[in-house]
């Protein structure tokens, strides 16, 4: 009994023992411990990185960001998302020595474009991985392939640094069939994409990853899925199933920008009653939007932009729980009276019907939209007056209404959370409002193209955040404010087309951000203000088409930017001096015109024109002159192939020279033939003289070429028929001689471009230049004694005569003995007529000349 006791006794203290030590937590491993903090050490820490608590002093299983196993102490979930970490992860990190992982989040941080090390391949128990918008790039080895455990898999990028291999997509998704969620984004996979998925996903993003072919029926099948985003892959074919899907019951997201899914919307859609977010925009669908659609109760999130959908817009009042509406770039038509249910608007931030064909007025009782941020209603053709409760709108952020057909005056904005007002291409009339010259949050104000009358007030410059500030083509009247100039963050300030008046008086400050200066079409008088040297990221001044009167601002040459520079129809007189010290090696656009400048054309201005010297066709990417991160375009006017054209955007390789009607003087510099990026130059109307330079066949993107009215003399270079971009020419009113050029755009051109020059001769002109193929007859010596001329003239003109009337002789016999030995055959009778007239033709015409 006492034996029994004791054994019992010791099974109980074993017990005791066992429990005691199951409840305390185990401690990391030391090796485990030590891996973590030399990775720890092979990065700079902040002071706001959750490394801070790595300490060797205390247990890893608790540092931050650090998860063990709680009956092992293994490290088994490491979360490192946005820990500032920054520099290199070297191919033989530390980390790989925690063989235990299950969760590796290494998200959102800088690794300095390391490349993924295969040895993630041996981490064998991952089942969540997640290397997103960390500066990776390169190659995606095959090894993370073998991670046939995962469960999650995440390595989306900025850009298409990261890429796949050929055969390795296709690869991983044949072997991770466990995957319930898989994010490539902005992953450079360029392979079609694969027939088969992991029956198990729920979440699949392959955007921008360039995959192409034709998507699978049964990705819209796979019964588990919630989320699907394969936005920007123009070269994937989506063909939506006609029947209902198996993913129906559970999908919640469907966003596919920018594929090719031409057609029609299914009524299949109507099956989706799940459905939150449906983003189907810049897919090229038509027709209207079916009604099985407006079974989509829940959906919160829409958009259908930059398709060709059809219909009226009335029905759109049925979705109770929208927050964000985008219909813009379609043909919906109508008018907006729904807006009036004001039951239903109550969570809606964003309404987009931007670039559509409604019409009629807003109406003027809404009042359930108070949640609003953004409403954008631009290029329709709405009208009537813009109603007050939308500068009511107290959340309201961005405003867009321009484009349409508004009237009236401007309403007292009541809004003080505004950052963006456009209401430019209207008849709104009157004055700026005062109170919105009281929105501090203010950032982009564009006004222009309507008809507000009125004074600029100095308390414009109370906008201190205004980056954009439009008020262009108005009846603005008086002077430029002078506190414009000290706006330390303002990129452009457009005050062109107005009646303002005096001289600019404006300082602008050291430091400012000024990118474009437009105050042409006004009526300012004075000198150009020297201040603009502290522009110094100016891209665009234009001060043509006012009254000022000075000579060439020279200073100019400081501004490294500078890529337009129009002063054209001004009072500009004297020479431009030439001086090696000119840069301007960013112009892409110079328009001195209609002025008073005198004096040969400054060499060392086209020496230095460095960017027209760089054929901009072959780059293949359209860049535009002061894009605003695609926010704002600047509009400029100019002479291009004769016409006047206003353009909203400028490319940077519409490169033009416009130095027309001025008092120039001298010779054409053979220099402008190393501009090869120029497409118009326009030198006429001015006192040129000299000769064509042959360089100009260089310029092979030339589209426009104007020296007429000038006193250029020589011939038409034969070289300038290479011009196969020409598309105007004005040699008009020169001393232009010889033949005209041949071939390609030159057989193109009618009399108007060479009238006046009494020396050319040749197609178009009647004027026949001789010769069996057009080829000019020789020239008189240039500098020739005009009386010799004359003389040696008349002896060429009667040996010609006398040649003539001999062979004339020698032919009229020969007729006289073939006609009697053969009977004077008729054909022969025909032929003696024709040759007596061309004879007796040529007769007349010579006697008339001499």
């Amino acid at each position: 009994m006492g034996y029994v006791k004791l054994v019992f006794l010791m099974l109980f203290s074993l017990l005791c023992q066992l429990a005691f030590c199951s409840s305390l937590p185990h401690l990391c491993p030391k090796d485990q411990a030590l891996a973590l903090l030399q990775f720890k050490q092979m990065f700079p820490i902040d002071a706001y990185s959750k490394l801070l608590s790595w300490n060797k002093s205390i247990d890893c299983c608790s540092w931050d960001g650090v998860h063990c196993n709680e009956a092992t102490g293994q490290v088994i979930g490491l979360n490192l998302t946005r820990c500032g970490l920054q520099g290199k992860f070297h191919s033989n990190s530390s980390l790989f020595k925690l063989s235990n992982l299950k969760r590796l989040d290494l998200s959102n941080n800088d690794f300095s474009e390391s490349l993924i090390s295969p040895k993630f391949g041996e981490l064998s128990s991952l089942t969540h991985l997640d290397m997103s918008y960390s500066s990776f790039t390169g190659l995606i080895p095959a090894e993370i392939s073998r991670l046939s455990k995962l469960h999650v898999l995440r390595i989306q990028s900025y850009s298409d640094g990261l890429r796949f291999g050929p055969h390795n997509f296709e690869l991983l998704l044949k072997n991770l069939t466990r995957l319930r969620e898989l994010d490539l984004s902005s992953v450079n996979i360029s392979s079609t994409i694969p027939l088969n998925f992991s029956s198990y996903l729920t979440n699949l993003g392959l955007s921008y990853t360039q995959i192409y072919g034709r998507l699978p029926e049964g990705v819209f099948h796979l019964s588990n899925l919630e989320s699907l985003d394969l936005s920007d892959n123009p070269q994937l074919t989506v063909r939506f199933p006609t029947t209902k899907w198996n993913s129906s019951a559970s999908l919640m997201e469907l966003v596919l920008y920018r594929v090719n899914a031409t057609g029609r919307i299914p009524e299949s859609f109507g099956h989706l009653t799940s459905l939150r977010t449906l983003g189907i925009a810049s897919c090229n669908l038509s027709g209207s939007i079916p009604k099985p659609l407006w079974n989509l109760t829940n959906i919160e999130e829409l958009e259908l932009g930059d398709n060709h959908l059809e219909g009226p817009i009335s029905e759109l009042f049925r979705f109770g729980k929208l927050r964000s509406l985008l219909l813009e770039n379609n043909n919906f038509d109508g008018q907006l009276e729904f807006l009036s249910f004001n039951r239903i608007w109550t969570q809606l931030e964003v309404l987009d019907f931007s670039s559509n064909s409604l019409t009629g007025p807003i109406p003027s009782n809404v009042s359930g939209m108070q949640n609003a941020h953004s409403l954008y209603l631009s290029s329709n053709q709405l009208n009537g007056t813009v109603p007050s409760w939308i500068f009511s709108l107290p959340s309201l952020i961005f405003l867009d209404l321009s484009d349409n057909h508004f009237s009236g005056n401007i309403q007292e904005f009541k809004s003080k959370t505004l950052d963006t007002v456009s209401l430019k291409q209207n008849q709104l009339q009157g004055p700026i409002p005062k109170s919105l010259l009281n929105l501090h949050h203010l950032y982009y104000l564009v006004l222009s193209h309507n008809n507000l009358s009125g004074e600029i007030a100095s308390t414009i410059c109370n906008l201190t955040k205004l980056l954009v500030l439009d008020l262009g083509s108005n009846n603005l009247e008086g002077t430029i404010p002078l506190c414009l100039g000290e706006m330390s963050e303002l990129w452009v300030l457009d005050l062109s087309n107005n009646s303002l008046s005096g001289t600019i008086n404006t300082t602008f400050s050291i430091g400012n951000e000024l990118m474009v200066i437009k105050f042409d079409m006004n009526k300012l008088e004075g000198k150009v203000p020297q201040s603009l040297i502290n522009c110094t990221v100016l891209k665009v001044l234009d001060l043509g088409n006012n009254e000022l009167n000075d000579t060439f601002p020279k200073w100019l040459r400081a501004l490294p930017n500078l890529m337009i520079l129009r002063l054209r129809s001004n009072k500009f007189f004297g020479p431009i001096n030439d001086s090696s010290a000119y840069k301007f090696a960013r112009i892409r656009m110079i328009d001195l015109s209609s002025n008073g400048f005198s004096g040969d054309l400054p060499m060392s201005l086209f020496e230095n024109f460095e960017a027209m010297k760089i054929n901009g066709e072959k780059s293949g990417t359209r860049e535009y002159i002061a894009d605003m991160n695609g926010r704002y375009y600047t509009n400029s006017f100019i002479v291009t192939k004769g016409l006047d054209l206003e353009l909203p955007r400028v490319l940077t390789t519409n490169i033009i020279i416009d130095l027309s009607k001025n008092r120039f003087e001298g010779h054409i510099p053979s220099i402008i033939g190393d501009l090869i990026g120029l497409r118009t130059l326009n030198l006429s109307h001015n006192r040129l003289e000299g000769h064509i330079p042959a360089s100009l066949h260089q310029l092979s993107v030339l589209e426009s070429l104007d020296l007429s009215s000038n006193k250029i003399s020589g011939e038409i270079p034969q070289q300038l028929v290479s011009l196969t971009s020409l598309e105007v020419l004005n040699l008009s009113h020169n001393h232009l001689v010889g033949c005209i050029p041949k071939g390609k755009q030159f057989d193109t051109f009618e009399n108007s471009s060479y009238q006046g020059n009494d020396g050319l001769c040749g197609l178009p002109l009647s004027k026949d230049c001789g010769g069996d193929e057009g080829v000019p007859q020789a020239t008189t010596p240039f500098g020739l004694d005009q009386e010799e001329e004359e003389v040696d003239s008349s002896i060429i003109s009667w040996q010609s005569v006398l040649m003539g009337y001999g062979c004339g002789l020698v032919i009229g016999l020969s007729i006289i003995y073939i006609m009697f030995s053969t009977q004077y055959p008729a054909w022969f009778s025909r032929m003696d007529v024709k040759l007596e007239h061309i004879i007796t033709t040529r007769m007349k015409r010579h006697k008339k000349r001499h």
